[in-house]
């Protein structure tokens, strides 16, 4: 997939609470990353309020894009293409990026490329790692989105097994409020949990019968509740770092096991990771040691191209680019996109 010019992008993401723009070229080379971030917000409120994230995209937009073009020293007139999120995500905060995005294409009368959240995230390895290139096995595991994804080539995407309710963030988030720690929940319990010990409480390790690949949290995080309440009932001293690493361990347990078993079977020597939950320590501690022992190269991003940015959009926007995908101008925000989906 080589270009005789180079390919500058102009992404936008705002799907969930950070506010983002990039400039980045060759679907590589990021020459701008700008993210602002809601977190102190929501804080309050013990999670993201979607009506709050909206208006808060529609106040920082525009300042974060022209930060973006200041820091990449590129002008408007120099960008090829702008890549967009447009799902999934919270469809108020979706349709402000998606609209920003086509209003800025229109007025420039430059191509719109839509993109999906997830391969953002999975494109986010491709910024940093120069040998990765398609196929290989990813393990995304965010606050909104856990799966196990077989890519087979740039923009080809075959899904083997994904949450069936929770994902693994959103598991973080409600064990971090249950046991007194507060929003967000998975960088909390990743630090509580190094002051604990992982085989004080044995907390359930879900397995879909029908379908091996496939994740549920539901049940731990009930386990979690449960335990939590009969500490209470019989007076019993919850420790706080415990129940974390514990929870913690069950959570890594299942999403190391899964990974593994996905590069026995497809054969594969290599894997990535992407997401929020990409970053926790015991997670790529566990996935480094699982990989080592069976000479599996792993790759990952950098904690700040882990979490929600522009920069992995722009990354995976170049490459649908290249491939031919456009978006019109009726573009809409879709919450519930699907993978694989245009």
């Amino acid at each position: 997939m080589e270009n005789k010019k180079d390919i500058r992008i102009l992404a936008i993401e705002s799907s969930c609470d950070e506010t983002a723009a990039a400039v980045v070229r060759n679907g590589r080379e990021v020459l701008s990353n700008v993210i602002s971030s809601q977190i102190e917000l929501h804080k309050l409120y013990g999670g993201v309020v979607p009506e709050i994230a909206s208006r808060k995209h529609i106040e920082k937009i525009n300042q974060v894009i022209e930060t973006a073009f200041a820091e990449a020293d590129t002008p408007l007139q120099q960008i090829d293409a702008i890549g967009v999120t447009y799902g999934p995500g919270l469809v108020g905060a979706l349709l402000v990026g998606v609209a920003e995005a086509k209003a800025i294409a229109y007025a420039a009368n430059i191509p719109l490329v839509g993109v999906h959240h997830i391969e953002g995230h999975i494109s986010a390895n491709y910024i940093e790692h120069s040998d990765l290139e398609p196929p290989f096995p990813c393990l995304v595991v965010s606050g909104g989105h856990t799966h196990l994804v077989l890519v087979e080539d740039y923009g080809k995407y075959r899904i083997l097994g994904k949450t069936r309710d929770d994902a693994a963030g959103e598991a973080f988030d409600k064990v971090a409020r249950a046991i007194g720690l507060g929003y967000p929940g998975g960088p909390k319990i990743d630090r509580v949990a190094k002051n604990g010990n992982a085989d004080a409480i044995v907390f359930p390790k879900a397995h879909v019968a029908d379908a091996p690949y496939d994740f549920s949290f539901s049940g731990l995080k009930s386990a979690v509740l449960n335990y939590l309440n009969g500490c209470r009932m019989k007076g019993e001293e919850v420790v706080q770092a415990d129940v974390a690493a514990s929870f913690q361990k069950a959570v890594v347990d299942v999403l190391v096991e899964h990974a593994m078993m996905a590069v026995k079977e497809y054969g594969f020597d290599r894997l990535a990771m992407a997401g929020g939950v990409a970053s926790n320590s015991a997670l790529r501690q566990a996935m480094e040691t699982a990989c080592g022992r069976r000479k599996v190269k792993l790759y990952y991003p950098s904690p700040i191209l882990c979490t929600d940015n522009a920069a992995m959009i722009g990354a995976a926007a170049y490459y649908e680019f290249c491939s031919g995908a456009r978006s019109g101008l009726d573009l809409n925000a879709v919450p519930g996109l699907k993978l694989g989906e245009r």
